[in-house]
């Protein structure tokens, strides 16, 4: 049996994507001119254009499909229920290529379902994460790489477990915090972040995680770093992403969108996912920031987190033909 190059660990879902006219909603826009709130009215009977399901989709799954395209030997941990979208969820992993013998079958119990309200290229999630026993596999051979991402609310301990095999096995950790593991603070997280090869997170993420409201990101990138990671990565959306190891930082522009952006869904998870996928193929942390926005510039271009993620061939493509400014430039 082949190793595995890259296991992600997080929870499934299926999203169904809810298409709303935009002359139904009120719109309040921020920096940039991008939409921050959507206001809707009670009682009122809102017309939708469209709706599309998209199985098995979530950080981890994202990742997994991601790191397999780009060429590696990619699984995903991960929970489902007993019911059609847990089996529409595995045949769609199958049909991707990613490993699925540590997705657990849950008897008695419901797959994830989110809702994705879609209005221009933003979207509000409404998500809700069933309740699974969370049980670290057994794996013939250790990973090389094992990328952690959003799991639920019952599944703190589950982390330990994480950050003990880490430690006593040949396995680098990739951390993409989701909405829970920011909000439970880096205390109960502590040992995931001592142990953490690469971390990731936006901006707004960082200052949550650190309490801090500076907008200083060297500032950010060393304030996280000093809890433990040993790479941190910080994204800041148009203003591009910035990488930090410890001696020294870079940032790094956005790869221009070819038009404008469908949905900005999984951009973030192309990011994450794709840097990592390129420091696990002997990339150097510099290649790798130039790598990531090329698979988050794709995703953005199609619905859903998936469909738009690259095969290396066409991402080195995209490379090859990127504007003479597309270059990471040293900022420590």
């Amino acid at each position: 049996m082949a190793k595995i190059d890259f296991v992600s660990m997080g929870d499934i879902t299926t999203d169904a994507f809810i298409d709303l006219y935009e002359k139904d909603v009120r719109i309040t826009e921020g920096t940039h001119g991008r939409p921050t709130q959507m206001s809707i009215n009670f009682g009122d009977k809102i017309e939708y254009n469209s709706v599309e399901i998209i199985p098995a989709v979530g950080n981890s799954p994202n990742a997994s499909v991601s790191a397999h395209r780009l060429g590696l030997n990619s699984a995903l941990v991960t929970n489902i229920g007993d019911d059609q979208n847990g089996e529409d969820c595995m045949a769609q992993l199958r049909q991707e290529g990613i490993k699925t013998d540590y997705v657990v079958k849950n008897e008695g119990k419901f797959t994830n379902y989110h809702y994705v309200l879609r209005v221009r290229a933003e979207r509000t999630i409404l998500i809700k994460h069933e309740e699974y026993d969370y049980v670290m596999p057994t794996f013939d051979e250790s990973p090389s790489w094992m990328y952690l991402s959003s799991f639920g609310e019952n599944s703190l301990p589950f982390h330990d477990e994480i950050a003990n095999y880490i430690e006593k096995n040949d396995t680098k950790l990739s951390f993409q915090p989701g909405t829970f593991q920011i909000k439970i603070g880096f205390e109960k997280l502590k040992k995931i972040y001592e142990n953490s090869e690469l971390f990731f997170c936006n901006k707004e993420e960082a200052q949550r995680i650190l309490s801090s409201t500076t907008n200083d990101i060297i500032s950010l990138l060393k304030g996280v770093h000093e809890l433990g990671p040993k790479i941190v990565v910080i994204t800041d959306g148009p203003e591009g992403a910035y990488a930090y190891d410890g001696k020294q930082g870079w940032s790094h522009p956005m790869y221009p969108d070819p038009a404008p952006p469908v949905d900005r869904t999984g951009a973030g998870d192309a990011f994450s996912s794709t840097f990592t996928s390129a420091i696990a193929l002997g990339k150097t942390i510099p290649e790798a920031l130039s790598w990531g926005p090329i698979n988050s510039m794709s995703v953005v271009q199609h619905i859903g987190a998936q469909r738009g993620l690259l095969a290396r061939e066409k991402l080195e493509e995209y490379l090859a033909n990127a504007p003479e400014d597309y270059k990471p430039t040293e900022i420590i």
